[in-house]
């Protein structure tokens, strides 16, 4: 069923006045990777939005309750009995199904798409270059992936602003800000700057502090590679519409010349 509609000229973008999504080639194992990192990281690069953040929600509920980073931390220090002590099982055991699930799942998700990537490019389905309304434009144009990179080191969310993931953005922007309210991170810093490393390490809740990691260098990943995926794409909607439009149908390009 997928590939019948393909073949009927599905597009290879999506574009919204909030939101990008582009069809494209991604390697299943650094998908399941980021699955592992964080559950819903895998989704969230492969489009599918409401099953990644649904995930990511899990994640961090079940993670918070069950504390399972508070014991990651005390079992890294060698205190495995604090961590046994912190460490709820009954959530533990909810946690792992679903964990397991979203690394399967996005691998398989994937390798999937892929398929209907290939297919897309053989049939040489659509691609949307504008959207525009009464609430705004989006279009395809060409970004810089090092711009991109910079701007989601300095904030999250930033990057993802930049590609025209307005939804995205804001998403990645409030989980920001709640895991750096929570884990008392600039309380932290700021004691460190002023050289209290005792207080500084005193005041942070570890238990926030470890979700901050991944989702920081997950967004830095995802603004660089998805700018670098959106430029691609855009030169092949500007390949297509220059063949299209100005090449002589009877152009032989080995030959180079016009095929009498």
């Amino acid at each position: 069923m997928k590939t019948r509609l393909n073949r009927r000229g599905l597009p290879r973008d999506y574009l919204s006045i909030y939101e990008t999504t582009i069809l494209h080639l991604r390697k299943p194992s650094i998908i399941a990777w980021w699955s592992v990192a964080f559950p819903g990281f895998g989704h969230i690069l492969l489009g599918h939005y409401f099953r990644g953040i649904g995930l990511i929600i899990w994640e961090i509920f079940i993670n918070t309750h069950s504390k399972i980073n508070a014991a990651m931390v005390y079992s890294f220090m060698g205190n495995t009995q604090m961590a046994n002590e912190v460490l709820n099982p009954k959530l533990v055991l909810l946690y792992i199904p679903v964990y397991l699930f979203g690394i399967w799942d996005s691998y398989r998700g994937a390798v999937e798409l892929n398929k209907e990537y290939k297919i897309s490019e053989r049939k040489h389905a659509p691609i949307r270059k504008y959207k525009i309304n009464s609430k705004g434009i989006n279009f395809l144009d060409k970004r810089s992936p090092l711009y991109a990179l910079i701007w989601a080191l300095f904030i999250p969310s930033l990057g993802q602003f930049y590609q025209g993931r307005v939804l995205a953005s804001f998403f990645t922007l409030l989980w920001t800000v709640l895991f750096i309210y929570f884990s008392n991170f600039m309380e932290g810093f700021i004691y460190f700057i002023q050289g209290n490393f005792q207080r500084s390490t005193e005041v942070l809740n570890m238990q926030w502090l470890l979700f901050i990691p991944s989702f920081y260098f997950f967004t830095i990943y995802q603004s660089y590679t998805d700018t670098v995926e959106l430029n691609k794409l855009f030169v092949k909607e500007q390949v297509e519409y220059l063949e299209k439009n100005f090449q002589p149908s009877d152009f032989s390009i080995s030959k180079g010349r016009l095929v009498e």
